[in-house]
């Protein structure tokens, strides 16, 4: 029996996104920018699959969407063109528990560009201080970067009210919405937020695609110049196949969006309950009430998260210790870090995340395989004796 929980990772593309792509390897595999029938019939398809994204994220019109690369390098163009658009302003505010395509970026422009980063701190369950934002919201600030959802807890961010008040001063507000576009209703027409990032391999699309959300009439510099493709706001031939993947992915999204909210949810709260009750000195990490319905992440004390992966792989049970862009490192993520988790708890944590795919099956693998794993890791641990932790358990806020 396998088990695949690290959709947060990445997801496996749609049955649907295959078959809608294939013809784009064969029969259509023209470049969109040909006057030819050739390329008429593909710049079609890239057409249709702009609309369907529109759809998806709500926006006004379908010439705000612009095809990238990947999540990062939206994060990245969305970051350095709001900085050239305000040139007179010098500040930014972020957050400590952004992905590290948007918290290192920022850093560096702060330690090689001159600009002042301002990051918002969150409290135990990964929330923000709305009164603490506001203080430092000016008419120096050039842009507020802050994701939708965390891609490590799920917890949710007010960003529609964070971007208005941002809008107040006349900041530029971006958002990282890799882990919400799919799972969250998001109507960005009735919204201040001027743009947004997504990934294609986040919602059962390929890889090496995704979206740049452009509010029309934002000023705007692109990252790469060079050919007239996008509008000539991203250059560069065009990902066919992963356009028209990515349209189908944000079709199928559309139509199942409710059963994020129902069915994986429901399972997310099974598995949660089901290894809790099994599982001494163990809590989830988050914010309980306002989170993604596909994830939990399971801070299991006094065992090493990588040991606890490493026996899931075993089992056949995919999971992650945290962002896949730093589960290399030895050291907790820096959003347990920055959540306060103590070491004894942070070094043990790990994500599991569902998608409309995860089935019941699957769920009961995991509730009967990881409470073993870790009474037999704790048995090992230097911290755990022979009734129970040698040191005092650590007990999140709302526990």
């Amino acid at each position: 029996m396998t088990a695949y929980l690290d959709n947060n990772a990445t997801t496996a593309c749609a049955p649907e996104v295959v078959s809608a792509l294939l013809p784009f390897f064969s029969e259509q595999f023209g470049n969109p920018s040909s006057m030819h029938e050739f390329g008429s019939k593909v710049e079609g398809a890239i057409r249709n699959a702009r609309s369907e994204v529109q759809q998806l994220l709500g926006a006004a019109l379908d010439s705000e969407i612009i095809f990238t690369s990947c999540a990062s390098e939206s994060n990245n163009t969305a970051i350095h063109s709001a900085l050239k658009v305000q040139a007179g302003r010098k500040e930014i505010i972020t957050s400590a528990v952004e992905h590290p395509a948007v918290l290192s970026l920022c850093k560096y422009l702060a330690e090689h560009e001159g600009y002042t980063l301002h990051i918002l701190p969150v409290d135990g369950r990964g929330r923000l201080n709305l009164a603490h934002y506001e203080s430092l919201l000016s008419e120096r600030t050039a842009l507020v970067s802050i994701m939708w959802a965390n891609n490590e807890t799920g917890t949710l961010f007010p960003v529609l009210k964070m971007a208005e008040m941002a809008k107040g001063v006349g900041a530029i507000f971006h958002t990282d919405a890799v882990q919400a576009a799919g799972k969250v209703p998001i109507n960005l027409k009735d919204s201040a937020i001027d743009m947004l990032s997504l990934s294609g391999h986040k919602l059962h699309a390929p890889k090496g695609i995704g979206v740049l959300y452009l509010r029309r009439g934002l000023r705007y510099r692109p990252l790469l110049r060079g050919g007239h493709q996008e509008r000539g706001r991203r250059a560069g031939t065009e990902n066919v196949t992963g356009i028209v993947g990515l349209g189908e992915a944000a079709r199928l999204a559309r139509e199942h969006m409710n059963e994020e909210w129902t069915t994986v949810k429901r399972l997310r709260d099974r598995l949660e309950v089901g290894v809790l009750l099994q599982t001494p000195y163990a809590f989830v990490t988050g914010d309980p009430d306002n989170r993604l319905p596909n994830t939990a992440n399971i801070a299991f004390e006094y065992i090493e998260g990588e040991a606890i992966l490493l026996h899931l792989n075993h089992a056949g049970i995919a999971a992650s210790s945290g962002s896949a862009c730093t589960s290399g490192s030895l050291e907790p993520s820096h959003v347990m870090r920055a959540m306060g988790i103590p070491y004894t708890a942070a070094h043990g944590t790990v994500r599991f995340s569902l998608s409309r795919y995860t089935t019941e099956a699957e769920i009961d693998h995991v509730i009967a395989t990881v409470p073993k794993i870790i009474a037999n890791l704790r048995k090992l641990s230097p911290y755990w004796g022979e009734s129970g932790p040698a040191q005092k358990a650590f007990q999140p806020e709302y526990a």
